[in-house]
C-alpha cells in the first residue's frame, strides 16, 4: 500500500450468520477473519453470542488477545437462545439501537456470509454512509463466490440508474481477508453533495435520541 495513505481502525464491526452454512470454507474464513484482525490489533464489534460465524470470528478474535464486545437485544438472552458472549456484552432494547451502537463504536464494517439479518445490517449501514450519516468503510468478504449475484445485483441497480457511481463505491469486496482490510484502510468516503448537506439529531453518545428512520 506504499503511497497510499491508510486510514486508522480499531475496531471493526463484523455481520454475519448465526448459522455456519454448508460450505465448510465459511467457517474456515470466519476464523481467519477473527486471526487476521488480531494479528492486526483490530478489536471486534459483532452481534453477540456464540452461534454459527458469529461465534467463530468472535472466538478466533478473543484467542489473539483482542477485545471482543457483543452488542445484543434483550430478547436473545432469554434462556441463552444466542450462548454466551465471547468478551463484553451490552444489552439493547430494540435491533434499531443495537445497529445504531454497532455504528458509533466501529470504525469499519465486513459482512462475512449470513441471511436476511446480515443483509439488512450491511445496507442500512450502506445507506446511512450514502446519505453521509457516517463515513466508515464498509465491505464483504466474498468466499467461493457467495455474494457474487447479490455485487451483480448491485450493478444492476448501477445501470438502471438506481444506484449512482458515486454510492456503489461504498460497497467495497474482496477474496481474502487481508486484501479486505487493506482496502477498508485505503478506503475514501466521496460524500454526495446533495445528501451531505443533510442535517441529523445529536448522537446518542450526547443523550439525545439519535433518529435514523429515513431508509432509502
Amino acid at each position: 500500500m506504499e503511497g497510499v495513505l491508510v486510514r486508522k481502525i480499531k475496531k471493526i464491526c463484523v455481520f454475519c450468520g448465526a448459522n455456519s452454512g454448508k460450505d465448510v470454507a465459511f467457517v474456515n474464513a470466519a476464523f481467519h477473519l477473527g486471526k487476521v484482525l488480531g494479528k492486526r490489533k483490530i478489536d471486534l464489534v459483532y452481534g453477540g453470542g456464540k452461534l454459527g460465524l458469529m461465534g467463530c470470528v468472535s472466538t478466533a478474535v478473543a484467542q489473539h488477545e483482542r477485545q471482543v464486545l457483543g452488542i445484543i437485544p434483550s430478547a436473545f438472552t432469554v434462556n441463552n437462545l444466542v450462548g454466551e458472549t465471547c468478551g463484553k456484552e451490552i444489552k439493547v432494547a430494540t435491533m434499531q439501537e443495537r445497529l445504531v451502537m454497532m455504528m458509533e463504536l466501529s470504525d469499519a464494517f465486513i459482512a462475512l456470509p449470513g441471511g436476511f439479518g446480515t443483509l439488512e445490517e450491511l445496507f442500512q449501514m450502506i445507506s446511512w454512509a450514502q446519505l453521509s450519516i457516517h463515513n466508515k468503510p464498509i465491505g464483504v468478504l466474498n468466499i467461493n463466490g457467495f455474494f457474487n449475484g447479490l455485487l451483480s445485483f448491485v450493478d444492476h441497480a448501477v445501470k438502471h440508474e438506481f444506484i449512482t457511481p458515486r454510492a456503489r463505491k461504498i460497497l467495497i469486496s474482496a477474496t481474502t481477508a487481508d486484501e479486505l482490510v487493506d482496502k477498508l484502510q485505503a478506503f475514501r468516503f466521496e460524500p454526495d453533495p446533495a445528501l451531505s448537506k443533510l442535517k441529523w439529531s445529536p448522537s446518542s453518545s450526547q443523550k439525545e435520541k439519535l433518529d435514523l428512520t429515513l431508509r432509502l
